[in-house]
């Protein structure tokens, strides 16, 4: 055996091996349990991965390959979430083609991940760019316009200058747009929306119901944003009616001004001549301001009287009527009933303007001094708890026809158009007779056409509008001359059904192949980053419930588990990117230290969900351990042949190295197996220089050793494994099992505390009873002084860990 680790030699040699033999294809057809892992679906837009974005692959490719050797059939895709802005505008950056830049990428990120020996069924790709997925794209569309889910209408909408496209309000923050761009602005654009509102019940309800972490789930709740009140009437001087929603109807009596948002499309009407030109100077002001900005609890706020009046229906009190940037026209009705008695926004607003504040609900303590802030807490209205008047005052409303019970929710619904050319295009012919047109299924896919200048004008349309041969077509229905639509559609659209296609990605006839889908989905396991909490994962469980509400699928969420990794930060402490030149790659970190050293050090340098910063000196660590395993099978089995005896010692080590390593794994304590196996391979050492490596149980301890490694490090497993005599890919062969009689500790710590106060740590048999090891612990003559005089009232005996006496 080669004294030597060498990982240049021994990585690709069993890279070519694993993928000729097909050792990660996935059976379509078996009698095996299913595992189905899967990574979020990765842009192919840059010029490769960077080792952060190992921090996510290598840890689930470590769960697939252990869940093979458990006997699982394991399904374990990858594909390219190839559409949308970042591909495209990698075009423009490098003056080619999105699809030669897409082909060009997915070749480097396919080798990127096959170079750190990530086993992927590599027969199962998909790019959601080739017509041949996008076609079930489009049909998908198709399924929602026709059950009334996918509209056209003109809204105010974020514009990018830069991206020359519409943006969601999730693309927008602090000024900018989700790519960096500054000098957004809002456009009345029309746009296809999918109407996920109606939705909105059951994907916060089913929250309770999927294995998320709370944090994903409250950024969920948060932007669905339910609140349940009521919508009362107010009415302008001419008669019109402008309803309002609140959670607070019982302070209806309390409105001294009224609020609209700066879009409103009511705010012309409301202004007069003298006020015009302060009110357009804000609204120009406002419609550059984000929707997080304008809303931020720390900002002052601001606003412009209309010069305009509403009546309020309750007391027909006369209420100015301003304008304000904290009221959004996505939210509600648009308009506010400004409360500063009973609101702290609406109270600071009214301090700053110097309107009046008139207190409907009193103080429990009825204080009726002045006001020095909103009175928020539970009052008094009409001598009933203002809490309990709620109902009362809906039912006021009502039987007087000026209001109703409402369920107001924060979210819109999702803006899908884009006016970019790499998308799937919208399947919409717009016909001068008929109207909107779905294309026929059996014409699907609409084909992007090539286009050389691909880039968007200044006309807000699309690229595709400049291509004839698109744009005219003839109708469906009719049979006369029809436009296309000309918007795609944008990334998330391809992304939200993805996971359904990897089961039988050559299907040619529907979506997904239902036999398939019954038995591998959903996915057990889904891991990725919290960057698309309201994103994609909000969208792909709208697509799943609106599959499972059309018959076509059995569930109803489409990641019952999902797992979110931490951060990997660039040396310099902040998030890897190339605009700030602290990106790493795995391919100078490969070649420096192998592929093997470059698993270990991901997964031993934090735990999973932490974030964490880059370090080269941990790397230079996982090589060293890596050396050391290697080291220790080349002297071992340079020695002569092995005898029969057992060492108890080395049984019991392995037996506790197994279960570790199995427990570990399953519950991502990544870090920790790492340690586990250090410590085995220190005690192994330690082993061999006393002289019992001859023993057969170091044998055995050694094979186990690999098994166990063979996931983490893949390569130097197998080449050891058949280094040391054995046939057959070691990632074929099965996970091994442990004696937990045989896992337990011989002896094990436990401290001893009297009153809480640890007074002394001894050593406990693991067959003691928990009665012997509390006489043992009361013996102890520091507890024993401690003690002294003072009754025992009782022991709290944590097994293993600690007895603590308390005494009194």
């Amino acid at each position: 055996m080669d004294p030597y680790y060498d990982p240049k030699t021994i990585e690709p040699k069993w890279q070519a091996a694993w993928e000729a033999q097909g050792v990660y294809a996935a059976q379509d057809h078996s009698h095996k349990p299913k595992f189905y892992g899967l990574n979020f679906f990765p842009y192919p837009s840059g010029e490769g991965l960077h080792v952060g974005h190992c921090r996510n692959y290598v840890p689930t490719d470590v769960i697939a390959r252990f869940m093979r050797m458990r006997g699982y059939n394991v399904l374990h895709p990858m594909g390219w979430d190839a559409f949308g802005e970042p591909t495209e505008e990698a075009a423009v950056k490098f003056g080619l083609q999105p699809r030669v830049v897409t082909d060009r990428n997915t070749r480097r990120f396919r080798h990127q991940l096959t170079i750190i020996g990530n086993g992927y069924d590599w027969s199962r790709e998909i790019d959601s760019s080739d017509p041949a997925y996008y076609r079930w794209t489009q049909w998908f569309f198709l399924l929602l316009y026709r059950r009334g889910l996918a509209y056209r209408d003109t809204n105010w909408q974020w514009w990018c200058p830069t991206c020359q496209t519409t943006l969601s309000s999730h693309e927008t923050k602090g000024g900018e747009c989700w790519r960096g761009h500054t000098g957004i602005t809002k456009k009345e654009i029309p746009a296809w929306y999918f109407k996920i509102t109606d939705y909105a019940d059951a994907l916060l309800d089913d929250l309770d119901t999927i294995d998320w972490s709370d944090a994903v789930k409250t950024m969920q709740s948060n932007w669905i944003g339910r609140s349940e009140g009521a919508e009362i009437d107010f009415r302008t001087e001419t008669g019109e009616i402008i309803p309002v929603f609140t959670t607070r109807p019982d302070t209806v009596y309390g409105v001294t001004f009224f609020v609209l948002a700066p879009e409103h499309s009511l705010v012309e009407n409301f202004t007069t001549p003298a006020q015009r030109a302060a009110v357009h100077a804000y609204q120009a002001q406002t419609i550059a301001r984000s929707e997080i900005e304008r809303t931020a609890e720390n900002t002052q706020k601001t606003g412009v009287f209309t010069g305009g009046y509403v009546i309020n229906p309750v007391n027909q009190a006369r209420v100015p009527v301003w304008i304000a940037d904290y009221v959004l026209p996505s939210y509600g009705t648009g308009a506010v009933m400004g409360v500063p008695a009973h609101d702290q926004r609406d109270f600071e607003f009214a301090h700053t303007y110097h309107l009046p504040v008139e207190v409907a609900i009193a103080p429990s303590d009825n204080d009726v001094q002045p006001l020095k802030a909103a009175q928020q807490a539970e009052g008094t209205f009409n001598s009933h708890p203002s809490p309990k008047e709620i109902a009362r005052v809906i039912d006021f409303l009502e039987d007087e026809g000026i209001g109703r019970a409402k369920v107001n929710y924060r979210m819109r619904d999702w803006l899908i158009s884009r006016q970019r050319y790499w998308g799937a295009p919208i399947p919409i012919i717009h016909c001068p007779t008929c109207g909107e047109v779905p294309v026929p299924e059996d014409q699907l896919p609409v084909e992007l056409p090539p286009m050389d200048d691909f880039q968007p004008d200044d006309t807000g349309r699309s690229p595709l509008a400049r291509v004839p041969e698109f744009v005219h077509t003839t109708c469906p229905q009719c049979g006369g001359l029809a436009e296309r639509e000309t918007d795609t559609m944008g990334g998330f659209a391809c992304s939200s059904w993805y996971f359904l296609r990897f089961p039988n990605p050559h299907e040619a006839e529907q979506p997904f192949d239902p036999e398939a889908l019954r038995y591998w989905a959903p996915p057990d396991l889904y891991v990725g980053g919290v960057e698309h909490a309201v994103l994609h994962l909000m969208y792909a469980r709208f697509w799943v419930k609106v599959m499972y509400d059309a018959g076509l699928i059995d569930f109803n969420e489409p990641f019952p588990r999902l797992v979110n990794q931490g951060i990997l930060q660039g040396p310099d402490g902040f998030r890897m990117s190339k605009s700030r030149g602290n990106v790493i790659t795995p391919d100078e970190m490969v070649d420096k230290y192998g592929g093997d050293a470059l698993r270990i050090y991901e997964m031993f340098m934090a735990p999973f969900d932490q974030e964490v910063m880059w370090s080269e000196d941990g790397i230079n660590g996982s090589e060293r351990f890596l050396k050391r395993v290697w080291r220790l099978f080349a002297e071992t089995y340079a020695q002569s042949a092995e005898a029969q005896e057992e060492d108890p010692d080395l049984v019991r080590m392995t037996h506790k190295l197994i279960q570790e390593t199995t427990e570990r794994i399953q519950e991502m304590r990544f870090n920790t197996m790492v340690s586990s196996f250090m410590e085995f391979i220190n005690a192994l050492s330690e082993c061999n220089q006393n002289n019992r490596w001859h023993t057969c149980s170091y044998h055995q301890a050694l094979d186990t050793l690999l098994l166990l490694l063979a996931p983490a490090a893949p390569h130097i497993a197998e080449e050891l494994w058949h280094v040391t005599g054995h046939t057959g890919s070691i990632h074929l062969q099965t996970w091994p099992t442990w004696d937990p009689a045989l896992a337990q500790d011989e002896v094990f710590s436990v401290a001893v505390q009297v009153n809480g106060k640890t007074r002394q740590v001894i050593e406990v048999s693991a067959q003691a009873a928990p009665a012997e090891v509390e006489a043992q612990a009361k013996a102890e003559p520091a507890v024993l002084r401690a003690v002294d005089g003072k009754t025992i009232a009782r022991i709290i005996h944590i097994p293993g860990k600690v007895v603590n006496i308390v005494v009194k």
